[in-house]
């Protein structure tokens, strides 16, 4: 069955967080369900949909962002009490619009997460979890790192209260009462959990959860320990999850799997006689979806999937069909409804322009008074900036509530822009001069009409730091912009990992002095990315991670006074040794530095460099060919003289280009790091080759695996 599914956008609100959208139970079933909405003005909207027209049930008045929205009530009965998370209080509204809670709860930081059941409620900050009773104190518990989400397994199926919160170290840590029940190692930061089926299934312990890197998968549970069931991986390099819910959108028994992503990309899934998911339809808004629930909306009896954006619009992908019947000729009849309905859009809009052109008028005329003062337009930016672990480069998203004019991006370390394929903005690079003022990248990019989300992509070199601005000017009246900033780190394509190989060679840097944990931490979280940056419970901690580019590793153990680093990167290790020991020196702190060298070490980064060095001399080599097998092509007619490596160079010609454009100083940034990888291994030794750099890079444009580990031995 094809599922035939049509476009209504219904409303637009102010700007909205994660999670902040839900449907309100039917009266019956097929009925169609009330929509509520919460947004960054705090004003919560409750409306129904009537003869395609949003009617408003209620509205409230404006007040702090509202970061999340839940429905609750007694268990087993219809869930159609409205709780919202307003900074760090908790309100309370019936369907009908009237307040009956306000909860000021203790959190010193604003909510973030929050779940509902029966007379429990759960809430969570940035690294603080509180469990509630009836408004109650309960539990607590204090995260390792920033929770993003927060869950509880249904407790009228389990008899018992198992909370699961979800953490950006790649981890959901299961709770009971105010201890850790156990830890999931999950493949991504999750950033959004869901019960499956709405219900956690037949056991009541199957959680779905969906990662910032775009994947989705299912975990039971249990008492004892999680079953990994199934999960999807992000196989189209789709943006990060945002929102789960399922829903019986194909009228077959089987609820489907709804998701939203931060690209707008708004995915169904059904189980066809398998118990993993399969892709049955998609479809591409073009703003992060906020929110995505199952329901009937529109019209009474017709399902549909609704969706809330990030600038705050409700749209729905409704099974409802659009009638055109044929009149003569190709022409299309329009129902007296719908023509009503173009006329009072009609009219709505002049009213609009005239209203539009008369503020225009009013803000002309104050600004030039004696007494005049300027205001500047507020705006919202939602910006992310991550490391994608497929190609070691880093995405950044910005997505403004209007439309984007134009993005100024400069850097102060050297760093690469490379080509993003749904980024159709025009980018121009402007000169720079890197000495006075470490300026080294300076670009625009200029965006089309219409245009509110913008994602980039750059790769860093490690070793180089510093910071990477953005400037956003969104396409508003009088002219205003942003200033997003994003740090570079020292060690900045490294990526947290649960797990080591230990039997690799490894290198080891130990660092001794008169610091606290406190301080050491800060080293390392201003060293590494993905390291959260308050300090850790307990004397010492573990931090394990790998390098997206290289495959290589670092292990970093330390507590108050003492720091033991050890990576099978030389390289690394430098890098460290330099930017802690600056660091030290900073807070005038005197650090006793030492290290155990591993000689195998330097020969199995090179092993692990080699497939990829390979791949792309061959790739520029066959790259090169390209246009002297094309003249040759049209000299003479065909190709088939050509041996079978040549023709095969010639058919692949416009793909080889692409990957070729797609990586830009691949090579260079390859054989960079082959160099610092010599120049580090006799740097801790205390020889200076530097003017064997030369002779290194004639071994590499003739390059032999054997002859450059034969290079590096000989060296000494």
């Amino acid at each position: 069955m094809e599922l035939q599914l049509a476009r209504v956008d219904y409303l637009q609100v102010g700007v909205t967080s994660q999670k902040t959208m839900k449907l309100l139970p039917a009266s019956r079933r097929r009925a169609t369900q009330k929509i509520v909405i919460g947004d960054h003005d705090g004003v919560v909207t409750c409306f129904g949909i009537k003869k395609g027209e949003a009617m408003p049930v209620f509205k409230t008045l404006p007040g702090q962002r509202i970061t999340r929205l839940e429905l609750g009530g007694a268990l087993n009965t219809p869930q159609e009490k409205i709780f919202v998370a307003t900074g760090s209080e908790v309100r309370g509204f019936t369907k009908r619009g009237k307040q009956f809670l306000s909860f000021e709860t203790n959190l010193t930081e604003n909510i973030k997460a929050m779940h509902i059941s029966g007379a429990d409620l759960f809430l969570c900050a940035s690294y603080i979890y509180n469990h509630y009773c009836d408004c109650k104190d309960q539990h607590y518990y204090l995260s390792g790192d920033k929770i993003n989400d927060v869950l509880c397994l249904p407790v009228e199926k389990l008899s018992c209260i198992r909370p699961i919160l979800a953490c950006q170290d790649r981890v959901l840590r299961v709770l009971q009462g105010s201890d850790l029940l156990y830890e999931v190692e999950v493949s991504g930061p999750p950033t959004v959990l869901a019960l499956n089926n709405g219900n956690g299934g037949d056991s009541g312990e199957e959680l779905l959860f969906g990662t910032s890197d775009g994947k989705v998968g299912l975990i039971q549970v249990s008492s004892a320990s999680p079953v990994h069931k199934w999960e999807v991986r992000n196989e189209k390099k789709r943006g990060g999850i945002l929102c789960i819910d399922n829903f019986d959108i194909l009228g077959d028994g089987v609820k489907e799997l709804l998701v939203g992503r931060d690209d707008g990309m708004l995915e169904i899934y059904n189980f066809e006689s398998t118990n993993e998911p399969i892709l049955r339809y998609d479809h591409a808004l073009s703003e992060s979806i906020t929110s995505i629930q199952g329901g009937c909306v529109g019209k009474d009896g017709y399902d549909e999937i609704l969706a809330s954006t990030y600038s705050g619009w409700v749209t729905g992908l409704t099974t409802e069909p659009i009638h055109r019947e044929g009149g003569s000729g190709e022409e299309l009849k329009i129902s007296q409804e719908m023509q009503n309905k173009i006329s009072s859009l009609r009219n709505e809009l002049e009213h609009l322009q005239i209203k539009v052109l008369q503020e225009r008028e009013k803000y002309q005329q104050s600004s030039q008074s004696s007494t005049a003062l300027s205001a500047v337009p507020a705006f919202s930016v939602n910006d992310k900036f991550t490391l994608n672990k497929d190609d070691a480069s880093y995405s950044l998203i910005l997505e403004v509530q209007t439309a984007i004019d134009n993005v100024l991006v400069q850097s102060d370390v050297p760093i690469d822009l490379l080509d993003v394929d749904k980024n159709s903005a025009v980018v121009s690079f402007s000169g720079c001069d890197s000495e006075p003022n470490s300026n080294f990248l300076l670009a625009t990019y200029r965006c089309q009409a219409n245009t509110t989300r913008l994602e980039l992509k750059i790769r860093s070199i490690e070793g180089q730091y510093g910071t990477l601005q953005a400037y956003v000017t969104p396409r508003i009246q009088p002219k205003t912009c942003q200033l997003c900033q994003y740090q570079i780190k020292p060690l900045s394509l490294h990526q947290r990992t649960h797990f080591i190989d230990h039997d690799r060679p490894m290198n080891t840097l130990m660092l001794k002095g008169h610091f606290s944990f406190a301080e050491i931490h800060s080293w390392v979280v201003f060293c590494l990315p993905e390291v959260p940056e308050k300090t850790p419970i307990g004397d010492s901690v573990t931090f394990y991670f790998q390098n997206t580019f290289l495959d290589t590793q670092l292990e970093s153990t330390y507590s108050k006074g003492e720091g033991f680093f050890k990576s099978d990167n030389i390289s690394t290790i430098s890098i460290l040794k330099d930017v802690l020991s600056k660091e030290a020196t900073k807070r005038k702190i005197n650090l006793n530095i030492s290290y155990d060298i591993n000689e195998v070490s330097v020969n199995h980064t090179l092993k692990l460099i080699h497939p990829k060095l390979e791949y792309q001399l061959l790739l520029a080599k066959k790259v090169q060919l390209i246009d002297a097998l094309k003249e040759l092509q049209v000299h003479e007619g065909n190709m088939d003289f050509l041996i079978p490596e040549y023709r095969c160079i010639l058919e692949e010609a416009d793909n080889l280009l692409e990957e070729y454009k797609k990586q830009p100083a691949h090579l260079e940034r390859l054989y960079g790091m082959i160099t610092d990888l010599f120049i580090d291994k006799f740097k801790f030794k205390g020889t200076n080759v530097k003017t064997k750099v030369p002779l290194l890079l004639e071994i590499l444009d003739s390059y032999d695996q054997n002859a450059l580990i034969a290079f590096f031995d000989a060296a000494a």
